[in-house]
């Protein structure tokens, strides 16, 4: 009867003699893993416990042991990639099995609403072609998604709600959209399965996705419980990062995408240094100093004050020469004119497209795929001319005249339209009446569509020369 008892009260208090490992969500069947690395399985057991993990594609077992608190740790080495399901068997005693596990390509998507945005659109706010899109979505059975809920804790995480999916039409409409468009441009480039962990939070804030050691540096910022919780849910600092990128950074992955920055459009003072501490603090938890980090400029949307939009292109720009390994995309030509007051432009194709070109060129070798479209260099003043010489722009522009977009100020610092022209590879740009200029601008507004571009189609990125407050 004691010996009854004794099971009883055990059972009473969660606990068992025998029971299976206890795995995190992210690790489920289905999962896609990196190839080529040193990933990680984790779990929880009974303390003490010898946990083995038995990869399908190794004939070695690897054993770890539980700690006092029933947390392990294994790591395995993964193969080439391949499109033969693998399987993990985790025992201690009693065995878990993973089942169907491809090798391949793993990114994580992170940022706000226009990252979180689904193919099936949000209210008002659809995605072009959603319905083709995912009508043929089964056409990729090895693109793989998992995406993160909504959570938020003031303490770091060791778990996260979050199974991975297959791409089909019933998951698919659920996917977020821009990393849908990235995922199979990489899976059509690379011929290799492809992972893609969403965790993203419609109106976070960069300070949402930073962990506190960074945030204690900053001045403005509280970190009691009672100020962060009188925020609005969104705006929070520190607790997306806590909830949804600590419990998940365990899971190996080749770098991330990363859309976001409205949110912070009124500070854009500090956003820079801000994203750039961001980075550096992922980079840290995932033990990797050189994780690629590519990221979107905020699209043309009329915020009603400041140019303040403007002011945070201008900061996004600035930070992808911080930040070793990374690199921004321009969105600027990606609106309608409708769009205005639209803040989820619905072309997330060919942001996601640009995205995976990004990671083409810069991560897997591709060199011939354009990654950048012109990025203002320098200018030179001549005959009443601004003449300006641009970066990534040595097969010229996409056109010659008709170019729209430019502004120019001369002594009173008040910039009129202008006119430009393309001349010996450079840009001239010039305004009936001045004689002397001082300044030029192209799209350097909450919302202004230019027409200059590359020779591939990537746009030239929104600029100023001049450092004037407004």
């Amino acid at each position: 009867m004691k010996k009854k008892y004794l099971l009883l009260s055990l059972l009473s208090l969660g606990l068992t003699l025998y029971g299976k490992p206890i795995l995190p969500e992210i690790l489920s069947d289905g999962m896609v893993l990196q190839q080529n690395a040193k990933v990680k399985i984790w779990g929880e057991a009974e303390k003490s416990k010898t946990i083995e993990v038995r990869p399908s594609w190794n004939k070695t077992a690897i054993r770890t042991t539980s700690n006092d608190e029933g947390y392990w740790l294994a790591v395995i080495e993964t193969p080439k990639a391949s499109f033969k399901p693998q399987s993990i068997v985790i025992s201690d005693g009693e065995e878990v099995t993973l089942h169907d596990i491809l090798i391949g390509e793993v990114w994580l998507a992170s940022g706000q609403s226009n990252m979180e945005m689904p193919l099936n659109g949000f209210f008002n706010n659809p995605v072009r072609k959603a319905n083709e899109t995912i009508a043929l979505a089964g056409q990729y059975p090895a693109v793989r998604f998992v995406t993160i809920p909504n959570t938020q804790s003031f303490e770091p995480q060791k778990s996260v709600k979050g199974r991975w999916q297959a791409c089909n039409p019933t998951n698919s409409p659920n996917f977020s959209a821009t990393a849908f468009f990235f995922a199979e441009a990489l899976y059509r480039s690379l011929n290799v399965p492809i992972g893609i962990i969403v965790s993203a939070w419609g109106g976070s804030r960069v300070e949402s996705w930073t962990n506190r050691e960074e945030l204690n540096r900053y001045p403005d910022i509280n970190l009691t419980e009672e100020t962060v919780n009188k925020l609005h849910p969104a705006a929070r600092p520190l607790l997306m990062y806590n909830g949804m990128i600590h419990p998940i950074s365990n899971y190996i992955v080749k770098g991330v995408i990363w859309y976001q920055g409205e949110s912070n459009v009124g500070s854009y003072q500090v956003y820079s240094e801000r994203f750039q501490n961001m980075v550096n603090s992922w980079r840290k938890q995932w033990n990797n100093p050189e994780l690629p980090f590519y990221y979107v400029e905020i699209a043309p949307y009329e915020y009603g004050e400041g140019n303040w939009a403007a002011f945070l292109r201008e900061a996004q720009f600035k930070a992808q020469k911080q930040i070793p390994h990374s690199g921004m995309i321009s969105t600027n030509d990606l609106v309608e004119p409708y769009e205005i007051h639209n803040i989820h432009p619905c072309n997330k194709t060919d942001v996601g497209k640009r995205l995976a070109f990004m990671a083409l060129n810069k991560t897997y070798g591709f060199h011939q795929v354009a990654a950048h479209g012109p990025e203002y260099h320098s200018m030179e003043i001549r005959d009443g001319k601004i003449i300006l010489s641009f970066d990534y722009a040595e097969g010229g522009f996409n056109r010659t005249e008709g170019i729209e977009g430019f502004e120019i100020a001369g002594q009173d610092s008040i910039f009129l339209p202008a006119q430009a022209i393309i001349h010996d590879g450079k840009v001239e740009v010039s305004c009936a009446g001045m004689d002397q200029p001082v300044a030029v601008r192209y799209c350097f507004k909450d919302f202004q569509k230019g027409n200059l571009a590359g020779t591939r189609g990537l746009p030239m990125v929104p600029f100023r020369t001049d450092s004037f407050d407004k």
